[in-house]
């Protein structure tokens, strides 16, 4: 709507309100003059963010690498009373970011020495098509409401095998 609004700002000297209103399909004419009506709040908020935006950047000049909670920290401790979430809107509309020390490291290390996991299913070598041997041991699975459920390993989808008890024998 802010979209017609403002074309209809521009342009209702010319053609009227009225008649834009009714092409644009602008269901309230009144919305109109509402969002008309806002437009110094909106300034004085726009006005507002250039001003947390510089202050922003100077903290970001004095303390090399802060983001968003450090910076609503010393805006705080400067005696601003300000939102984290304002804080962020404003950084990443005016692309400012804060820099990330830390490397990105994974938990989980694999064991050089370990031994390879057991094959459960024995296969020689990979199925020759996919959906011939999938993750199951022979076994009677109950079914739930809608069937029994197997996951087929190469396909990578689940498959319902019925309402009624089924049996999963793989080939040895």
């Amino acid at each position: 709507m802010t979209g017609r609004y403002r074309f209809i700002s521009e342009h209702a000297e010319v053609y009227g309100v009225t008649r834009l209103c009714r092409v644009l399909a602008v269901k309230r004419r009144q919305g109109y003059y509402e969002w008309l009506a806002a437009q110094p709040v909106r300034q004085a908020r726009q006005d507002d963010d250039e001003q947390l935006a510089a202050l922003i950047r100077q903290i970001q000049a004095e303390h090399r690498g802060y983001g968003s909670p450090r910076i609503t920290a010393e805006l705080r401790r400067r005696g601003l009373r300000v939102n984290r979430k304002r804080v962020e809107r404003v950084m990443r509309e005016r692309g400012l970011a804060g820099i990330t020390r830390r490397r990105r490291r994974s938990l989980t290390k694999p064991d050089a020495k370990a031994a390879p996991a057991p094959d459960l299913i024995r296969r020689a070598s990979p199925p020759p098509h996919p959906g011939c041997a999938s993750l199951a041991t022979s076994r009677t699975c109950p079914p739930p409401r809608a069937g029994c459920w197997m996951i087929d390993a190469l396909m990578g989808s689940i498959i319902c095998l019925g309402p009624s008890f089924v049996t999963v024998t793989l080939p040895d």
